[in-house]
């Protein structure tokens, strides 16, 4: 490509890698993120399944945890065509625009998944502080206008992204950090001004992952002020129980979060594979443990779960 700027209409390739000074195990690497895939497509898969199938768990709770299932199966097919390619087949060339969209699903899919964390938080919020309102607060409509709403909220802060990168000239080899397309590596390739993308992806990332999380502490803090003034100790653990799989899916999502902007920021100097682990525990931890907590702690999870396992009927 050498140093002579590329236009929109050129529409350059991208250039994926995998684990750099790991080429020779690259399919281990393959088959470790293979058994990723497979527990969280076959988790996630399972948690819907289970849902639709079972009428006592058509409440506000498992429908948002069908939304959050849904939206993990996403975050995994977004990566998996390129995460093939690059480990297995080691085809590393990627086009523009295939590179455009499937970064714009990936941070779609990531955002949307803030958004879906905050509602189970309310819905937490509203079961344990006002338990006779939960009903009338949380009916089918409005479940379904909140996840509407997290859907299309995320949609018009990604969905100018590609259209931002896609308006500058490229004249350095496009050659990415890691194995698929993710706003933060290619906003570096471009040669002309990035002034507008950055302050739109900071504008971005405060709206949603910086509000998200506020609101969501707020809401745990208003949930132990009432789980306080409950008189039993095993009260106060029986409820607070109730909490631990959405606290724990918020923990396994916002600290990889926090890690990748921490190393993008101050690990400049950090080795490569650094960057690369760090971004694969981010896309891939969440989807797959997700399944695994809310079918371990989730008594009527697990136990239609072992029932599907043993191959009873519902």
């Amino acid at each position: 490509m050498g140093d002579n700027p590329h236009n929109s209409s050129e529409l350059p390739p991208f250039i994926l890698t995998g684990f750099p000074g790991l080429q020779t195990s690259e399919h281990w690497i393959f088959l470790l993120l293979g058994t990723l895939y497979i527990i969280s497509i076959v988790g996630n898969a399972l948690i819907l399944f289970i849902v639709k199938e079972e009428q006592s768990l058509h409440q506000p709770m498992y429908y948002f945890l069908s939304l959050l299932s849904l939206n993990d199966l996403g975050v995994s097919f977004s990566t998996l065509p390129t995460v093939l390619a690059t480990f297995c087949f080691h085809l590393r060339k990627i086009s523009f625009d295939s590179c455009m969209t499937q970064m714009f699903f990936i941070h779609f899919f990531s955002f949307t998944e803030s958004g879906i964390l905050l509602i189970m938080s309310f819905d937490r919020y509203v079961a344990i502080c006002n338990p006779l309102l939960y009903a009338t607060v949380l009916t089918d409509a409005r479940v379904a206008c909140m996840g509407m709403c997290v859907i299309i909220r995320t949609f018009c802060m990604v969905f100018p992204l590609p259209f931002l990168l896609k308006r500058l000239p490229f004249c350095k080899a496009n050659v990415l950090s890691h194995a698929y397309c993710l706003h933060p590596d290619m906003i570096r390739l471009p040669c002309g001004d990035i002034t507008i993308n950055n302050i739109f992806g900071l504008f971005i990332v405060i709206s949603t992952f910086g509000l998200d999380s506020i609101l969501i502490v707020l809401s745990y803090v208003l949930i132990l002020h009432s789980v306080i003034a409950i008189a039993s100790r095993e009260e106060r653990l029986k409820t607070l129980n109730t909490c631990v799989s959405h606290m724990s899916a918020v923990l396994i999502f916002y600290v990889p979060m926090v890690s990748v902007s921490m190393v993008a920021r101050y690990g400049r100097h950090a080795p490569q594979y650094v960057h690369t682990l760090i971004s694969l525990i981010y896309l891939f931890v969440p989807p797959t443990l997700n399944p695994v907590i809310y079918s371990i702690k989730t008594k009527e999870i697990r136990r239609r779960l072992c029932k599907v396992l043993r191959g009873n009927k519902f």
